[in-house]
């Protein structure tokens, strides 16, 4: 009986053994071909000693000019139209009650492209009066900066409220301007920035109310029925929906907001 338990032991150790062999004598075909070695550019990154003055005010002209780069969308959303809307789109999505509809993705978009919208005709007077005649070489490079805040300026005092702007001027400690061209660029940026909150959160509660109204109106009828248990949100949510889909309210909310733009 041990000698019939040892031959599969055996048979089994002579399968293990050939298989092993068999993979150590691989047919030539069978082995991967070498593939031929690619030439890799080489990227030396050193830093020099100064020869003069001149080659460090171009190491920190670069350097300022990186980090402006780095901030530069920043700049160009905050003194645009772009905060007022995306502040009003998400107002819209909360008053009506849904949380991922449309997804944040999608307000973002619409409130980007309805910026480059609304902001069409100061970029083009920038492009026409600053950037066409830099690229003729007709002004130079600090004429065209100054040329292109002109527009800006003017589109932000139109929007800013004087409330904000006495505020952020007593806040900077200049003295009290005599007109608009003494005002400080640093210092009406903020100014717009908080007027423009002001006013997106001014329509928000406008848009508001009727989905208040309606919260309000299911939530008696439960109450009235004896359904206490049941929240009123799930019976409201389609009702505001329906209301707003009824009304044209994307239609309505976009011509507010365009309309609502002194350009």
């Amino acid at each position: 009986m041990k000698r019939a338990r040892k031959i599969p032991l055996l048979i089994l150790l002579f399968i293990l053994s050939a298989s092993i062999s068999g993979w150590a004598v691989m047919p030539a075909f069978a082995a991967v071909p070498e593939l031929p070695e690619l030439p890799l550019p080489s990227i030396n990154v050193a830093v020099g000693e100064a020869t003069g003055p001149q080659d460090v005010a171009l190491t920190l002209q670069i350097v300022a000019l990186i980090t402006v780069l780095s901030v530069a969308p920043g700049i160009l959303l905050m003194t645009t139209t772009f905060t007022r809307i995306l502040i009003v789109l998400g107002f819209v999505r909360s008053a009506i009650g849904v949380q991922q509809a449309p997804p944040n993705q999608v307000i973002s978009s619409l409130a980007l492209f309805l910026a480059i919208f609304t902001m069409t005709p100061v970029w083009g007077n920038i492009y026409e009066n600053a950037l066409v005649p830099y690229m003729q070489e007709d002004i130079s490079a600090g004429e065209a900066f100054e040329r292109t805040v002109v527009p800006l300026r003017a589109f932000m005092l139109g929007q800013t409220r004087e409330r904000e702007l006495s505020l952020m001027i007593r806040l900077s400690g200049d003295p009290q301007p005599n007109n608009e061209d003494e005002v400080r660029t640093m210092v009406l940026i903020p100014a717009f920035i908080l007027s423009e909150i002001k006013s997106a959160f001014q329509m928000g509660v406008v848009i508001y109310i009727p989905f208040i109204v309606i919260d309000m109106i299911v939530a008696s009828i439960l109450m009235s029925m004896g359904m206490m248990m049941l929240p009123p949100m799930m019976i409201s949510l389609p009702f505001k929906i329906l209301l707003f889909v009824m009304a044209d309210g994307w239609n309505l909310v976009v011509a507010s907001l365009v309309t609502s733009f002194n350009i």
